[in-house]
């Protein structure tokens, strides 16, 4: 068990040193794949195309943390057992969040467009990516037999918030990938210290 809190530890902590050198290495001048994809989606924001990824950002997004939290507290309110299982979730959920409102002002990247705020990393993909990994977490100590599901469809609304706001003009693809590094990172690192990973009965 301590071996494997110290793997969870130490790829946690990977992760964010991938975020950090991410960051400084995008910071100053973005790379070829990033300013390919900004030019080829150049002016969809205004298009058919553009309003259909603006309207799913608008369910994934900042608002889906929020959601995540209210089902926590109705679990915790109707299942007391679960109590400080859900305060764990919670804690993990809002220390993911707070990634990108921490990190931005440490990498002043500017947008692919004219937009308020800075860049990196994706606050969107930020909120998306942790509600993803709590629920994942939450299905692992609850209802295991879904695990396999809460991966395939936080992996799927990751990447699709992440390519609304890379077509919607206002995110470079490397800001996205920040997202999942600093999310990743912190909450692998979050999870272990409050003792949601490795579950008890997990193999040591």
């Amino acid at each position: 068990m301590t071996l494997q809190r110290g793997l969870y530890t130490i790829a946690g902590t990977l992760l964010l040193i991938g975020f950090v050198v991410l960051g400084l290495l995008v910071d100053d001048q973005a790379p070829p794949v990033d300013v390919a994809l900004a030019d080829a989606f150049r002016g969809q924001y205004t298009r058919p195309a553009g309003q259909v990824a603006d309207l799913i950002t608008n369910v994934l997004g900042p608002v889906l943390p929020f959601a995540l939290g209210a089902v926590l507290v109705v679990i915790a309110w109707r299942h007391r057992e679960l109590t400080a299982l859900c305060v764990k979730l919670a804690v993990v959920l809002m220390l993911c969040r707070l990634t990108s409102l921490i990190a931005k002002p440490l990498f002043y990247r500017e947008r692919p467009r004219e937009f308020p705020d800075l860049s990196y990393p994706s606050g969107h993909v930020v909120a998306v990516a942790c509600t993803g990994f709590v629920a994942i977490l939450l299905c692992a100590w609850t209802r295991p037999h879904l695990v396999r599901l809460a991966i395939t469809i936080a992996v799927a609304a990751t990447v699709v918030g992440a390519l609304c706001r890379v077509v919607l003009g206002v995110h470079w693809l490397t800001d996205t990938a920040g997202s999942v590094l600093a999310v990743g990172g912190v909450g692998l690192i979050a999870a272990t210290g409050l003792g949601l990973l490795p579950r008890p009965r997990d193999p040591a």
